[in-house]
């Protein structure tokens, strides 16, 4: 008798509901980063990148292979300061970023899928990969397979060199992830005026976005910093390498917080450091880093959702160099020297979000007003937009169509023509408002941007 009251008790306590607060709750996946800083040491007389000039250049093309790593370019001679390869991971359920700034003057797309290819044979899910080169001009060349990218500023792509790079990459992303722990976001955006001066007549982007990352016991985890300014404080004269302007603060900031400090550049194309020389670069380094920590100091937690990322694919025209921007302002502006057969035909913008802050990533270097463009069409949305300028490819400048007639070295790098720069601005401005929803590639044909 006993058994049947205790299995009816049974039977009617499975069938009563429970109730609503014993349901059990909806916990959002935890929002876990890791970072690391490697060195970044290429082989000896690797040649520096960035610059074009004669300075730079060997007398005679090395075709007795003098020097292993360098053929049209002359062989570095040592290390003004070290370089380094840093890697962010984030991650939160299905969402994971690899974010890896490296002191380089730029990466392409052939080296960037080279790169994921080696994370994947060495087992590491990178998930959405951002490559942001610091945008250094004594920074080592040789490591890019480009035909146009060798004999204008990098050299020929050599092995060692190339190898060597990515092996940094891959070691600071290994140790990135294997580091990752609950972590906690903070934002700041400011003004860091007087560090920098406009190519085009008007005033360079002067904002400073930095995204501090601590553990839930507010433990520093990385620092990552948004700010434009080339990395051309040191001239062509220069053959040491050298993390120029952004390696110091960089540096700076490791010393004092004792965690990697990620720079990623933002709209480059028309900000040059306002002085130049080594006095001049660790002047600017020394203001820079200061306001970088101020930020960090008032910086303002907040959550870290959404955690999103969106790709999208853009087609572009066939690139051409201008004679009337690049030779003489006397040739007529249908006078172009195609160069389609050594550049891309179309490349990816990537737009991530992170709780009130959004980037889009741009593949070469836009100007001031293009960012300008890009923060208005998502104002109300996010807390912070920045653009990651020379990341994941490089195609040159882009401006804004009414400034294409300037006749600059701006222009002349425009290979693309007058319109491009509009058009991956537009293009990141949808991404940013496609970010809140959960994406991958953007659906539908690549949208094509028009040469003019």
């Amino acid at each position: 008798m006993r058994g049947l009251t205790a299995a009816l008790a049974l039977a009617l306590l499975a069938l009563t509901p429970l109730p609503l607060s014993a349901a059990p709750a909806s916990v959002p996946p935890a929002f876990r980063a890791g970072a690391a800083r490697v060195p970044l040491r290429v082989p000896e007389g690797t040649p520096l990148a960035g610059y074009g000039a004669w300075r730079r250049r060997l007398a005679l093309p090395d075709l007795l292979d003098r020097h292993p790593q360098a053929f049209w370019f002359r062989p570095s001679e040592g290390e003004l300061d070290e370089l380094s390869a840093r890697a962010l991971v984030m991650y939160a359920g299905d969402s994971r970023v690899t974010w890896i700034a490296a002191d380089l003057v730029a990466v392409d797309q052939r080296f960037t899928r080279r790169l994921a290819e080696r994370l994947a044979a060495s087992g590491i899910r990178a998930g959405t990969l951002i490559v942001s080169a610091s945008h250094t001009h004594s920074g080592p060349g040789g490591f890019l397979a480009s035909t146009l990218f060798a004999l204008t500023a990098l050299d020929r792509e050599a092995a060692g060199v190339r190898d060597a790079v990515l092996d940094a990459m891959v070691d600071a992303v290994r140790r990135a992830g294997a580091g990752a722990r609950d972590a906690r976001l903070a934002l700041a955006t400011v003004t860091a005026p007087g560090l920098t001066r406009g190519r085009l007549g008007s005033e360079p982007d002067a904002t400073l976005v930095v995204l501090k990352l601590t553990t839930s016991t507010r433990e520093p985890i990385a620092v990552v910093w948004n700010y434009a300014i080339h990395g051309t404080a040191l001239g062509p004269g220069n053959l040491k390498l050298s993390g120029d302007v952004p390696g110091v603060v960089s540096r700076a900031l490791e010393a004092e917080l004792g965690v990697p400090a990620l720079h990623v550049t933002g709209a480059v194309g028309d900000a040059s450091p306002r002085q130049h020389g080594e006095a001049a670069m660790r002047g600017l380094g020394g203001a820079l880093s200061a306001a970088v920590r101020d930020a960090w100091t008032a910086a303002q937690p907040m959550e870290p959702a959404p955690f999103v990322s969106r790709v999208a694919r853009v087609a572009l025209p066939s690139p051409a160099l201008s004679l009337r921007h690049c030779v003489t302002r006397w040739a007529p502006g249908w006078a172009r020297v195609p160069i389609g057969a050594l550049l891309p035909t179309e490349t990816d913008v990537v737009g991530v979000a992170l709780g009130r802050v959004a980037w889009v990533t741009m593949p070469g270097e836009p100007v001031a007003a293009l960012a300008h463009e890009v923060r208005a069409a998502a104002r109300g949305r996010w807390a912070s937009v920045f653009l990651a300028g020379v990341s994941n490819d490089y195609l040159g400048y882009f401006v804004r169509a009414e400034d294409y007639e300037r006749i600059s070295y701006v222009t002349c790098a425009a290979v693309y023509g007058p319109r491009v720069g509009g058009c991956l601005a537009a293009t990141a401005s949808d991404l940013l408002r496609r970010l809140p929803e959960p994406g991958g590639m953007t659906s539908g044909p690549a949208p094509a941007c028009e040469a003019r």
